[in-house]
């Protein structure tokens, strides 16, 4: 190569690495702008659902475990009926004619990689029928690796299984719905998440899991309804936006539990027979 060409693809590299310099400044200042935005107007602490649901319908309870982040644990959520365990267990009750028994591990603010504490928190002889778990945004947020963030989501199903559970993800929700982070970090957000609940579908039906494309399935809503589906804060779904995400999982949960066979557009069922029981007989 003569020494003008050096020169020009020298010069290229520079002008180029100043460029991403600056995309990561301008992202970085957008990032502190949605975290400003967003604050924490909720607090850090969701209503308590823990209960059994339900208990005039009579028989055996049906035992879900809810693990996961903030959406899991249903930050956003004035009243425990209306958080996302609270929803869920309801509408299986409703559905099943029988009480649920309610269990919510999840913790505000956890990433996959949390999932591991909230089974160690468990009793040992505790076995849920049932475990939905939605996860996903703050690893986007945080810049975890999908293959990290993945790993971790497959070792939680593989401990779920060996407790005997059914086994139901909702997978990242579409970060580009939150308005109050600006362009072009929603772009990128909403790249992110999509191209993280794609891997994790992929790999939790692979390990025997139902997957749920929450983006797909309630994520319009969050986009054309923003004031009704979003809470206070802008970030965390309202009881409106609970009461959508919760009829979302709820095809998969019964299929998992063994009552239905089919389900709807933006499910997907296990590659393995592992990921469905069969619901026990009222005693």
């Amino acid at each position: 190569m003569d020494r003008p060409r050096i020169v020009l693809a020298a010069s290229s590299v520079v002008a180029l690495a100043a460029l991403a310099l600056a995309a990561t400044e301008v992202l970085r200042h957008q990032a502190a702008v949605a975290r400003r935005r967003i604050g924490k107007a909720l607090g850090e602490v969701a209503p308590d659902a823990d209960r059994v649901w339900r208990k005039k319908l009579g028989g055996d309870a049906v035992d879900l475990l809810v693990l996961g982040d903030s959406v899991a644990a249903g930050l956003g959520a004035e009243r425990r009926k209306d958080t996302l365990g609270g929803r869920l267990a309801r509408a299986l009750a409703k559905k099943l004619g029988r009480p649920v028994r309610l269990r919510v591990a999840a913790v505000v603010g956890a990433e996959s990689s949390a999932l591991a504490a909230q089974l160690d928190g468990l009793d040992d002889d505790y076995r849920p029928d049932v475990a939905v778990v939605v996860v996903g945004g703050n690893d986007v947020t945080h810049r975890v690796p999908v293959a990290v963030s993945v790993g971790h989501l497959v070792e939680a199903v593989d401990r779920l299984h060996a407790r005997g559970a059914a086994v139901v993800v909702g997978t990242c929700p579409d970060l580009g719905a939150l308005r109050p982070v600006p362009q072009p970090l929603r772009v990128l957000g909403a790249r992110a998440s999509r191209q993280l609940a794609a891997a994790q579908a992929t790999a939790v039906r692979r390990a025997g899991a139902h997957a749920v494309s929450l983006a797909d399935v309630v994520g319009p809503f969050f986009v054309t309804y923003p004031e009704e589906a979003f809470s206070l804060d802008r970030f965390h779904p309202s009881a409106a936006g609970y009461r959508r995400t919760a009829k979302a999982l709820v095809p998969s949960v019964l299929v998992a539990l063994g009552v239905h066979d089919d389900v709807p557009a933006g499910h997907g069922t296990p590659g393995t027979a592992a990921g469905r029981r069969r619901l026990r007989a009222v005693g």
